[in-house]
């Protein structure tokens, strides 16, 4: 059998939903690396809910998980994090007993802005081999995708 390794068939290579899979997986990868080296164990789900809370301003966690597309456990156990961390903070509602709203500290916004360089980062990683010309018509045809 003459193959490259990490190949795909031929009837495979060339379809949008294997290219855009294994788009999805290097930027996902390089992603990973970046925040792994840079942001100091956070990851993409903290990237997102400290961009939305700087964003939109401060927010029940339910509302945050909705808004994000993050699953609502996921959010807790997130936002534990960067609470431990002190880049949130999180106070009762006083008028719902058991909600809690979330606020970035000024912490949270300093470490939001590092990221980020992070993710500007790998963003230019992701689109080097295109012109800015390409890189406009790409993220363009990418959103118009999505809908």
């Amino acid at each position: 059998m003459d193959h490259q390794p990490g190949g795909a068939p031929a009837r495979v290579k060339d379809r949008p939903t294997w290219l855009i899979s294994r788009a999805f997986a290097r930027s996902s990868g390089l992603l990973a690396a970046g925040f792994e080296a840079h942001g100091g164990g956070l990851r993409s789900y903290h990237y997102r809910l400290l961009a939305a809370l700087e964003e939109w301003g401060p927010a029940s966690q339910a509302d945050l998980g909705r808004a994000t597309g993050i699953d609502r456990s996921d959010v807790t156990a997130v936002l534990s994090e960067l609470e431990s961390r002190g880049l949130v903070a999180r106070s009762a509602d006083p008028a719902h007993g058991r909600r809690n709203i979330v606020t970035v500290t000024a912490a949270g916004v300093a470490q939001l802005l590092e990221l980020d360089g992070v993710v500007d980062g790998v963003q230019e990683q992701v689109l080097d081999p295109l012109t800015e010309a390409q890189r406009r018509q790409f993220v363009a045809l990418l959103a118009k995708l999505l809908g």
